[in-house]
C-alpha cells in the first residue's frame, strides 16, 4: 500500500509556499512558492529532487495559483491527495490543536484576524482558494498558537484590567507552535526519550524569533506573546520594549500609531541595531571585518536570547536540554557560542570544536560532558503540519 500523500499550504498575503509530502518520509516530493502574487511580476518557482523549475504566472492571484499548482502536483504524483493542510497563524482561544474546516472554523479564524492582520486574512484566502479547486480532498487548518494553549494562565495572563481578557482576549499567545513541537519531539528521540518527552528550551531563530519552555510535548511558557512581536530581538521585528515607548515617541516627535508601529515591526531589530542588514549572515562577515554595528547588533541579539531562555526555565521542573533551530539557530556557530556564553548558571556548557565543526543546517549535539544537551535540531514544520494533518484524517475516521 503506497504512503499518503498531504499537499501543505502556507499562505502569505501575496505569495503560497507548497510542499507535497508523502506519510513518514523526511524530504517533500516537490516543494516551491508562487510569489508576487497580483503583479505582472508573479511566478511560480517549484523544487522536484534536484531540478528547479520557473516559470510566469501573469497578474495571477491566490485562486489562479492555486489553479496552476494543482495540475503541477498531479503531474508529478501517482496518487490523489489524502488532505491539504493549511498553516494559519492566529486561532486565538478557539483553537488546541488540528481542526478540519468548515463554516465554523473559517468564521473563527476570520474572528481571530485584528490580532494577526497581516497573516490570517492571507491564510483564509488560501484556504478558499483551495477549497474551490479542492472541494472533495478534506482541508485542515494547523494553528500557530494551538501548541502553547496548555500555557498556565499565570504565564499567559498580562497584570491588565480582567475585561480585557476576558471581553476582547488579550492575553499571551505565542507563535511557531509547529516548529517548537517538531524539534521538541525529535529532541526526545536524539537523546533516547519517549516520543515526546523531556524538558526542554527551544530557540527558534529566523527573521522571525521565539523561544519556548516545553515540558512532555506541552508548552508552558513561550517568548512571543498577543502578536509576534513580543519577546525577542528580531531580523526586523524589536522585541520586548518598554511599554510606554509608544506614548514617548508620539509626545517628543509627534509620531502615529501607524509610524510607530512601522518601526517596532520593519525597522528594529538587528536592522536597526547594526544599520547595516536584518541578515545574520551579512553581520557576521561585517563582525569580522570590525563593523561596531554588526558587533552590537549580535552582542544584543545572543544576550537578550540568552536572558529569555534562563527567564523560561523556571516553567520547568528541570533541564534536559536547550534546543537551537530555525535558519539562525541551525547554521551560527557564533549565535550559538555568544548565547551559552551567558548560559552557565543553568549549567550549560558548549563543546566549542564540536559546535564549530557541526556542518551547516545538519542536526548534532554541541554540548560538553556533564552538561544537559545542547542540539542543533532542523525544524521541519511542513512536515509536523502534514503529520498533524493525517493524525486528524484518522482519528475523525475511528470515531465514525
Amino acid at each position: 500500500m503506497s504512503s499518503r500523500l498531504v499537499l501543505v499550504i502556507n499562505c502569505g498575503s501575496s505569495s503560497i509556499k507548497f510542499a507535497v509530502r508523502e506519510e513518514d518520509t523526511s524530504q517533500p516530493l516537490l516543494s516551491g512558492l508562487a510569489e508576487r502574487l497580483g503583479t505582472p511580476q508573479a511566478t511560480l518557482e517549484w523544487r522536484l529532487g534536484d531540478h528547479k523549475h520557473e516559470e510566469p504566472l501573469g497578474e495571477a492571484d491566490h485562486t489562479q495559483a492555486m489553479a496552476r499548482l494543482l495540475p503541477l502536483i498531479g503531474e508529478h504524483t501517482s496518487q490523489p491527495l489524502a488532505a491539504v493542510g493549511h498553516r494559519v497563524v492566529h486561532g486565538g482561544e478557539h483553537f488546541t490543536g488540528a481542526r478540519l474546516i468548515d463554516d465554523e472554523v473559517i468564521a473563527a479564524i476570520d474572528a481571530s484576524a485584528p490580532l494577526a492582520p497581516l497573516h490570517n486574512p492571507a491564510n483564509l484566502t488560501g484556504i478558499r482558494a483551495a477549497m474551490e479547486l479542492l472541494p472533495d480532498v478534506q482541508q485542515v487548518a494547523i494553528f500557530d498558537t494551538a501548541f502553547h494553549q496548555s500555557m498556565p494562565a499565570h504565564a499567559y495572563r498580562y497584570a491588565l484590567p480582567d475585561d480585557l481578557y476576558a471581553v476582547h482576549g488579550v492575553r499571551r499567545y505565542g507563535f511557531h507552535g509547529t516548529s517548537h513541537q517538531y524539534v521538541t519531539n525529535q529532541a526526545s528521540l536524539l537523546t533516547g526519550r519517549q516520543f515526546g518527552h523531556g524538558a526542554w528550551l527551544s530557540a527558534h531563530l529566523g527573521n522571525g524569533c521565539s523561544s519556548c519552555a516545553v515540558l512532555d510535548g506541552k508548552s508552558l511558557d513561550t517568548s512571543m506573546g498577543l502578536t509576534p512581536l513580543e519577546g525577542l530581538v528580531m531580523g526586523t521585528r524589536s522585541g520586548d520594549v518598554d511599554p510606554n515607548l509608544h506614548a514617548h515617541l508620539a509626545r517628543t516627535l509627534g509620531w502615529d500609531l501607524p509610524r510607530i508601529e512601522q518601526l517596532l515591526n520593519r525597522e528594529s531589530g538587528l536592522l536597526g541595531l547594526s544599520g547595516l542588514s536584518n541578515d545574520m549572515r551579512q553581520l557576521e562577515q561585517a563582525r569580522e571585518d570590525g563593523h561596531h554595528g554588526a558587533h552590537l547588533a549580535i552582542e544584543v541579539f545572543c544576550y537578550r536570547l540568552a536572558r529569555s531562555l534562563a527567564g523560561l526555565a523556571v516553567a520547568l521542573p528541570r533541564l534536559d536540554g536547550l534546543i537551537f533551530t530555525g535558519g539562525i539557530g541551525e547554521n551560527s556557530a557564533l549565535v550559538r557560542a555568544l548565547t551559552l556564553r551567558h548560559l552557565a548558571i543553568l549549567g550549560l556548557h558548549i563543546d566549542p570544536d564540536a559546535n564549530s565543526r557541526l556542518p551547516r543546517g545538519q542536526a548534532g549535539a554541541v554540548h560538553r560532558s556533564g552538561s544537559p544537551a545542547i542540539l542543533v535540531i532542523p525544524t521541519d514544520e511542513e512536515r509536523q503540519i502534514a503529520d498533524e494533518s493525517l493524525s486528524l484524517i484518522d482519528q475523525l475516521r475511528n470515531q465514525s
